[in-house]
C-alpha cells in the first residue's frame, strides 16, 4: 500500500507539472520580466544595486540573481525563464510531498490535500507570470520544507533537521522577503500537530524545537534591518476600507470558488494581469462545498476547532500586508481576483488538511469509516475538482496568452537587426509602447534597457544623422519630428547662429518646454570634424559629433526651458546653425 500510494502522488506530481508547462511555455515576458530584463542588461549582476533594488516592495536578491543569470545567457528568450518555472514548480511540489509524508506517512489520505495542491487554480497566476513565480515557487518549497524539518526536529532531536531548517529559510528570503513567516507556519503546524494528536504540549514544541525558532528569528530581525534599509516605506497606506473589501472580494470571488476548481473564466484589459470572474454557479457550488466541508469534518474528527481557526486567520494574515501596502481609495477591486496572493495559502491549508486528518475519530462517526462507498465519493469527488480545476487553468491560459508583448518583441528584435544591416546610424533611446510596459517603469521602459543585451541591433545614443524609430507594433520605421516648438531664426544671414569654442550661443524656442524628453532637428554648417554640447536651459547637457559641410542631426533633450544652449567642444570648430522644429518622434 505504501509503495503505491508514493507511486500515485509521484503520478499526480508528473501530471502537475505537464499543466505547469503548458502554462509556463505557452505564456511569454510580462511586465515586471521585462524589468528584470532590463536591470539584468544594464547593471552589474553581483553589484548591491542591482541585488538589493527595491522592486516595488520587494527585496529579493537571489532572485535577481537568478533572472540575471538566465537573461544574460539567451537575451529574451522565453524558454529559460519557462524552464526556470517547472523546475521550481518540481522543486516545491517535490518538497511538499515530503511534507505530507512527515504528517501522514504513506496513507492514502495523503492523495487528498496534495492532489488539491498541485491543482487548484488559486496557485496560478502567481505561477504563470515570471517575476512572481521567481518569488512565490521558492518560499512554497522552503516553507514546506521548514515545516516538515520543524516536525522532525520534535519528533527526533537530530541537528540536523535544525541546521537544514535554517540554511532552507534563509535562502526562500533571499528570493522573497515574505518568507519571513516560514518560521511561524512551522511553528504552528508542528504546534497543531501536537495538539491534534495529543503528543506534545505547545511548550514542548517550543523547547525542542528551540534551535530553530531562535535561529530563526535572528535571521528574521536582520532581514527585517536589510528590508527596512531598502525599501522606501512610504508607500504604505492605511485605508482599512478598502484592505477590507479587498478581503472580501479575495474570498467571496477567489478562494471559496477555488475549492472546487473555480472560478471557470477570468477576464483581461491589457496591459492588466488576468482576474477571476466567477459566475453564481461556481460561486454557490464554492460555499455549498466548504460547508460541507466544515461539517464533514467537525463530525468526523475531534480537537479541529484550532485548526479550523488557523485556516480563517491565514486568509487574512497573506493578504492584509499586500492589501495595505497597494491599495487606496482608488484602487480597483479586480486586484483581489488576480489571486496573484494566494500561492502560499494553497500550501498552508494543505498542510492544515493533512495535520487535521491526524486528528482521531469521534465515536459516534462510524458511518464515515473505510468503505467502498467513501473510496468512491472520494475518488468521484476529487476527480470533479481536477476536471475544474483543468478547465480553470484552460481558460487562464487562453486569457493569459492575450498578451501584446510577445509580437511587439519579436517584430522589434527582427527590426532592429535589418536596421543594423541597413545602416550604421545609432538610433535615439525611446519609451516602448506602453501597452507593453509603461513609464512608471522608467527607466527600464527605454529601449535602451530592454534591448541592451542584443547583439544584433543599431546603438542606442543620444543622437543621431537618420531619425528612426519602434513603432506601437515594434517595427523600426523612419521618423519625423513634430512641431511642438521651433527655434527661432538666427541673427546672422547665411548662418543663423554662429558657435565657436569661446563664443557659446543660445537658440530661442517660439514658446517653452515643459520637463519630458524632447527632440531636437538641428540644420548645421560646420568646417571640421568634431562635437558640439547641447541642453534645454533646464536640462541635461549631450555631446552631439558634427561633420564638416551641411547636414542635420537629431538630438534627444531630457528637461525644461524656452531656449537651447550650444557651445563647441573641439578647437577650431566653428558651427553654424539654422532653425529647425524641437518635439516628439512621430512615424514617418
Amino acid at each position: 500500500m505504501h509503495s503505491r500510494t508514493a507511486r500515485i502522488a509521484l503520478l499526480l506530481i508528473a501530471v502537475h507539472l505537464v499543466v505547469r508547462a503548458v502554462l509556463a511555455f505557452g505564456g511569454y515576458f510580462y511586465w515586471d520580466d521585462l524589468i528584470l530584463v532590463g536591470r539584468a542588461g544594464t547593471q552589474p549582476l553581483l553589484s548591491p544595486a542591482y541585488l538589493f533594488d527595491d522592486h516595488d516592495g520587494h527585496v529579493m536578491p537571489a532572485a535577481f540573481l537568478l533572472a540575471g543569470t538566465i537573461t544574460r545567457l539567451a537575451p529574451l528568450n522565453w524558454v529559460g525563464p519557462a524552464l526556470s518555472l517547472v523546475v521550481l514548480a518540481a522543486l516545491a511540489a517535490l518538497a511538499l510531498l515530503r511534507a505530507l509524508h512527515v504528517i501522514l506517512g504513506w496513507r492514502p489520505v495523503l492523495l487528498v490535500p496534495l492532489t488539491f495542491a498541485l491543482f487548484t487554480p488559486l496557485a496560478i497566476p502567481s505561477y504563470a507570470w515570471w517575476a512572481a513565480g521567481l518569488n512565490s515557487l521558492p518560499m512554497l518549497a522552503a516553507m514546506a520544507w521548514v515545516c516538515a524539518d520543524a516536525l522532525l526536529l520534535t519528533r527526533t532531536g537530530r541537528p540536523r533537521y535544525a541546521v537544514s531548517a535554517v540554511l532552507v529559510y534563509v535562502g526562500a528570503l533571499l528570493f522573497f522577503e515574505k518568507s519571513a513567516i516560514i518560521p511561524f507556519v512551522a511553528f504552528t503546524v508542528v504546534a497543531l500537530y501536537g495538539h491534534v494528536t495529543a503528543t506534545v504540549s505547545v511548550r514542548d514544541v517550543w523547547r525542542r524545537g528551540a534551535r530553530v525558532w531562535l535561529a530563526c528569528l535572528a535571521v528574521t530581525v536582520a532581514w527585517v534591518g536589510v528590508y527596512l534599509l531598502v525599501v522606501d516605506q512610504r508607500r504604505w497606506s492605511f485605508d482599512l476600507a478598502m484592505t477590507w473589501d479587498l478581503l472580501a472580494r479575495s474570498v467571496t470571488h477567489g478562494v471559496v470558488p477555488g475549492l472546487i476548481g473555480g472560478p471557470w473564466q477570468w477576464q483581461r484589459w491589457a496591459p492588466a494581469s488576468p482576474w477571476a470572474i466567477p459566475g453564481p454557479v461556481v460561486m454557490v457550488l464554492g460555499w455549498v462545498a466548504l460547508a460541507a466541508v466544515v461539517a464533514v469534518t467537525l463530525y468526523r474528527k475531534q480537537r479541529l476547532g484550532p485548526v479550523w481557526l488557523t485556516a480563517l486567520g491565514y486568509v487574512a494574515a497573506c493578504q492584509v500586508p499586500i492589501y495595505l501596502m497597494r491599495s487606496s481609495r482608488f484602487t480597483a477591486l479586480e486586484l483581489a481576483q488576480s489571486l496573484r496572493y494566494l500561492p502560499d495559502l494553497v500550501l498552508v491549508l494543505t498542510l492544515l488538511a493533512a495535520v487535521g486528518l491526524c486528528a482521531p475519530n469521534r465515536p459516534g462517526s462510524f458511518r464515515l469509516d473505510a468503505s467502498r462507498v467513501r473510496s468512491v465519493a472520494i475518488v468521484g469527488l476529487t476527480s470533479v475538482f481536477v476536471v475544474s480545476s483543468l478547465y480553470s487553468t484552460a481558460t487562464f491560459l487562453r486569457s493569459w496568452q492575450d498578451n501584446p508583448t510577445e509580437s511587439y518583441l519579436r517584430t522589434a528584435r527582427s527590426g532592429l537587426a535589418a536596421a543594423r544591416a541597413e545602416s550604421d546610424a545609432p538610433l535615439l533611446d525611446q519609451e516602448v509602447d506602453p501597452l507593453v510596459l509603461q513609464r512608471v517603469a522608467w527607466p527600464e521602459n527605454l529601449a535602451s534597457h530592454m534591448f541592451a543585451l542584443l547583439d544584433d541591433r543599431p546603438e542606442f545614443a543620444g543622437s543621431t544623422t537618420q531619425l528612426r524609430m519602434l513603432d506601437s507594433q515594434g517595427h523600426v520605421v523612419d521618423a519625423v519630428v513634430t512641431w511642438v516648438r521651433s527655434i527661432a531664426p538666427g541673427p546672422l544671414p547665411q548662418c543663423g547662429y554662429l558657435v565657436q569654442p569661446d563664443f557659446p550661443a543660445v537658440l530661442p524656442l517660439d514658446g517653452p518646454l515643459l520637463p519630458a524628453d524632447w527632440t531636437a532637428e538641428l540644420n548645421y554648417l560646420a568646417n571640421s570634424d568634431g562635437s558640439i554640447v547641447v541642453a534645454l536651459s533646464e536640462g541635461e547637457e549631450v555631446r552631439v559629433p558634427v561633420r564638416p559641410g551641411l547636414n542635420r542631426v537629431f538630438v534627444r533633450l531630457s528637461g525644461a526651458g524656452d531656449a537651447i544652449t550650444v557651445r563647441a567642444d573641439t578647437a577650431a570648430l566653428s558651427v553654424c546653425l539654422a532653425s529647425g522644429p524641437v518635439g516628439f518622434v512621430a512615424p514617418r
